[in-house]
């Protein structure tokens, strides 16, 4: 399979790139894709909610009315989940959401993720970025050169560029990372993903293995 490499003005190089039929030619698996995504969702949770039980809550313990006669039911103190103000039953605890998952899995989810991108037609290769400052109108110029301004767009760089990064991060829909950061999550919620093309030999050798 082959794509066009593309300069920052949407035009075509001359150049094409050749793309490994075993990682973006793939028969997607959805359940895989499943897997990574909800680890990924899972590991962003932190797990510091917490209510107070009956233990926990300041009141009085005094028995608050008589054992019997009173034609209610019993009751021995406030701080009983029943009254107002009282602790809460089985209420939320600090925990770790966080979950193994085998690497082959991962690797399967983000092949299977960017071949979705290929079926789409969502993936192009572009010349590798650069800018000369870290400013945001830099980017929202490359984005206008490629017609993607106001899409959900995943930037996948070869090594990591700091003007590049920064010029994205005032811009809610425009991601960029790099071809070690890239996961099925950011690759499945992008609109249109941006491959430069120094990143294509990298991520082919980093899913290969």
């Amino acid at each position: 399979m082959e794509l066009a490499v593309i300069n920052h003005k949407g035009q075509d190089t001359g150049r094409k790139v050749s793309l490994s039929d075993e990682i973006f030619g793939i028969e997607p698996n959805d359940n895989a894709i499943y897997l990574d995504v909800k680890q990924y969702l899972a590991n962003q949770r932190q797990g510091t909610h917490k209510s107070k039980e009956r233990n926990e809550v300041a009141g009085s313990t005094r028995k608050i009315k008589k054992q019997k006669g009173t034609g209610g039911a019993r009751a021995g103190s406030l701080k009983a989940p029943n009254f107002r103000g009282g602790g809460r039953v089985f209420g939320p605890r600090p925990r770790d959401y966080s979950f193994k998952l085998n690497k082959k899995v991962k690797q399967l989810a983000r092949k299977s993720a960017l071949a979705y991108k290929v079926k789409e037609n969502s993936l192009m290769v572009l010349e590798d970025v650069s800018f000369d400052a870290a400013k945001t109108k830099n980017y929202l110029a490359f984005l206008s050169g490629l017609s993607l301004t106001g899409k959900k767009t995943l930037l996948v760089l070869a090594e990591d560029n700091k003007n590049v990064f920064l010029s994205s991060r005032n811009l809610p829909k425009a991601k960029v990372v790099t071809v070690h950061d890239v996961n099925t999550y950011q690759l499945l919620h992008a609109d249109q993903l941006m491959l430069c093309e120094g990143s294509v030999s990298k991520l082919e050798t980093i899913l290969a293995k």
